[in-house]
């Protein structure tokens, strides 16, 4: 089954809504979503009750990656949006074959409920490296619309490795220097998991076997960083949305460096782990690193058709 024909076959099922009759006769009502933002087989009775006019829907538009380019802070200012609905938690529905033998219903009951003149928003930085995601989604839906964040590769390296060193001190294993990490036998480790997402030209590929490039906006993470709005106006144009978000959204926190959220009436920050100082790297492995990157970073140029400020 090619991806229109896959993806309209998930288009009737999750539009499906049995008429009286069918209820009448017999039939499994398990089997059948009423589309009520419940699963078909739990009742209203023992669960929660949702808001008014609303139900939980596939999402509308998927935040595919990168991993530390700044997914997290594109949908949480994403989410300042009326119009906009954004899932709790990264699902990796699509890159985990676990999840996705699930099916796609127990996908869609983990995004929020929303009301029809809003669009879901979910987020899993994953897919973006992962093989099979491209065509999984595009399975669901081929005119999806696909947010992907990226910042200078390099600077994303750093920032994967300064992850994983504090995940590992917290939980108690032992670290490595990242240049022990970055070099191996006096060569470039280019089997480095961390360098290997930083491919951008590599993974880009495998996406546009499945989409058009129409249907992929690149937000510059390093630009999201140093002055969101203009990145965030963008976002809405592509995802047609009508511009709410505004200056007053957004304020400098001279502590962590970084810009904060207003909305709403409250104040917020990203999470602590977000924004960590990354180390001091060896300069002759960073520029290593960077030189072998610069071909990876033209080819996605040319690829995307837009360059970026990358060193």
């Amino acid at each position: 089954m090619d991806c229109f024909l896959a993806s309209t076959f998930l288009l009737v099922l999750q539009t499906y809504a049995a008429p009286p009759e069918v209820v009448q006769a017999g039939f499994n009502m398990d089997l059948i979503d009423l589309d009520l933002g419940l699963p078909a087989n739990v009742s209203a009775e023992v669960t929660a009750s949702p808001p008014p006019g609303t139900s939980k829907r596939a999402p509308h538009s998927i935040i595919i990656g990168v991993r530390k380019g700044g997914t997290r802070a594109l949908l949480e200012m994403l989410d300042i949006h009326p119009e906009v609905a954004a899932a709790a938690t990264e699902v990796h529905f699509f890159d985990w074959d676990e999840n996705y033998a699930k099916g796609f219903e127990w996908y869609r009951e983990l995004m929020p409920y929303s009301y029809p003149h809003q669009i879901t928003v979910e987020k899993t930085p994953g897919y973006f490296t992962s093989a099979l995601a491209p065509e999984r989604i595009c399975a669901m839906n081929s005119s999806i619309k696909l947010l992907l964040i990226l910042r200078d590769p390099a600077e994303r390296v750093i920032s994967d490795y300064t992850q994983v060193y504090f995940n590992r001190l917290e939980n108690h294993k032992p670290v490595q220097a990242i240049e022990n990490l970055l070099v191996r036998n006096g060569a470039l480790n280019i089997r480095y998991k961390a360098i290997q997402r930083s491919l951008y030209d590599v993974h880009i590929r495998n996406w546009l076997r499945h989409f058009p490039l129409e249907q992929i906006h690149i937000v510059d993470g390093d630009a999201l960083i140093r002055d969101p709005l203009p990145e965030l106006q963008k976002v809405e144009r592509f995802l047609n949305l009508p511009p709410r978000i505004v200056p007053t959204n957004f304020y400098f926190n001279q502590t962590k460096g970084f810009y904060c959220i207003r909305s709403d009436g409250r104040e917020r920050c990203l999470h602590e782990s977000k924004g960590r100082p990354h180390p001091a790297v060896n300069s002759t492995v960073l520029q290593q690193l960077r030189s072998f990157l610069q071909e990876h970073n033209r080819t996605f140029f040319r690829l995307v058709k837009r360059t970026f400020d990358w060193q």
